[in-house]
């Protein structure tokens, strides 16, 4: 299999397991899914619209004042989980080469008006470099964090990204649950 097809292959697989999370949350609840799109980069720009909906509806709904609850003590709290998102967003980004200028983040937020902005502020930056590339330029290879090896495709590092994005998700399922908070996929239509 040739490199393009064996990440066009990983990249699809990726987009199943994407789409399929809100539906295991609960039957979809109000979330809808991705469009078709008929491209790579038309794919990836739809995948992850649908992940900072779901993603900015989940912290949304976490009350102000349980922004700083932990499930257990050692554990970090829901705003610095959704930090984390941001600051591994920040890291990641940096390895596509896209030419949006990064926006000043506070990588310190904790409260949530600030949290949410910080989300709002690294999703919109991560939407402008993904419109940024082409299906070609997505199956380039560049140069990326250490632990993804010695390069991988931009298509490859952004659903990484995004597969990273989802597990802290996962996690955050959890603590709203813990606080009485039902989350927006899991809620009734």
């Amino acid at each position: 299999m040739t490199s393009a097809r064996a990440c066009a292959f990983a990249a699809s697989v990726l987009v199943l397991a994407l789409v399929a999370t809100p539906l295991a949350q609960g039957g979809g609840g109000n979330m809808p899914g991705p469009a078709a799109s008929g491209s790579l980069a038309g794919d990836i720009q739809a995948d992850w619209a649908s992940q900072k909906d779901l993603i900015l509806k989940a912290a949304n709904a976490m009350p102000a004042d349980r922004f700083d609850a932990k499930p257990t003590p050692p554990q970090q709290t829901f705003g610095e989980r959704l930090m984390h998102i941001v600051q591994v967003n920040a890291m990641l980004y940096r390895t596509l080469g896209g030419k949006a200028a990064p926006p000043t983040i506070n990588m310190q937020a904790r409260q949530k008006a600030d949290v949410m902005m910080a989300l709002q502020q690294s999703f919109d930056y991560g939407e402008a470099l993904i419109k940024e590339f082409n299906d070609q330029q997505w199956i380039e290879r560049v140069m990326p964090p250490r632990f993804l090896g010695p390069s991988a495709s931009r298509a490859r590092i952004i659903y990484f990204t995004m597969v990273h994005t989802e597990d802290i998700y996962g996690q955050m399922v959890v603590y709203l649950r813990l606080n009485g908070v039902t989350p927006p996929a899991s809620a009734a239509p």
